[in-house]
């Protein structure tokens, strides 16, 4: 193949190459009916998901809005509204209430990990800890990780699994992940 033949065909694939990355770069990801725009913070994100009502009301009764507009980066396993429901009774009506404020801060904390990990670097955690990875959150406790049947699965220090239903929603301050749990410290 002549030199300049090489090259032009080198410029054509990299051409591609670029176009498929600019197409991957701006694929929204649908959360809760409503698309997930990685230029925007975790926050500016969740509001809009109608399946993260009370997740957002937490997030604001708890004081952690700017945080969580803040630089972060985070990493967010995002519980649904449904996940909510399914904790006893009266649960989030209490930890709403005003005098709960720690312990629902504690409990919102929980999810947050520092830094940005996303499917893949989860995938590596768990690979490297031979089938299970153990996160820090920024409440101080520790998340477990793994993978079963195609599936990343997020363990609590209770010993209750979330199963991760959405991955890789990536966020101008971090990445989330929707879980259908809500996760709880000791």
């Amino acid at each position: 193949m002549s030199s300049s033949r090489f090259h032009r065909l080198a410029s054509i694939t990299l051409a591609v190459a670029m176009a498929a990355g600019a197409a991957a770069a701006s694929a929204q990801v649908m959360v809760g009916g409503a698309p997930m725009f990685a230029t925007k913070d975790i926050i500016d994100n969740a509001v809009n998901s109608k399946d993260h009502t009370t997740l957002v009301v937490a997030v604001k009764a708890a004081g952690l809005v700017e945080t969580l507009k803040g630089p972060g980066p985070f990493t967010v396993f995002a519980p649904t509204n449904t996940a909510f429901a399914a904790l006893p009774a009266g649960t989030v009506d209490t930890l709403l209430k005003p005098e709960n404020k720690g312990k629902l801060t504690g409990v919102l904390t929980y999810h947050v990990v520092p830094g940005k990990l996303d499917a893949a670097a989860l995938g590596s955690q768990i690979m490297d800890g031979k089938g299970m990875a153990t996160l820090k959150t920024a409440a101080g406790g520790t998340l477990m990780v793994k993978e079963n049947g195609g599936k990343i699965w997020v363990g609590d220090e209770k010993g209750g699994w979330a199963t991760v239903s959405t991955a890789d929603v990536y966020q101008s301050n971090g990445v989330i992940h929707v879980v259908d749990k809500v996760l709880l410290p000791k």
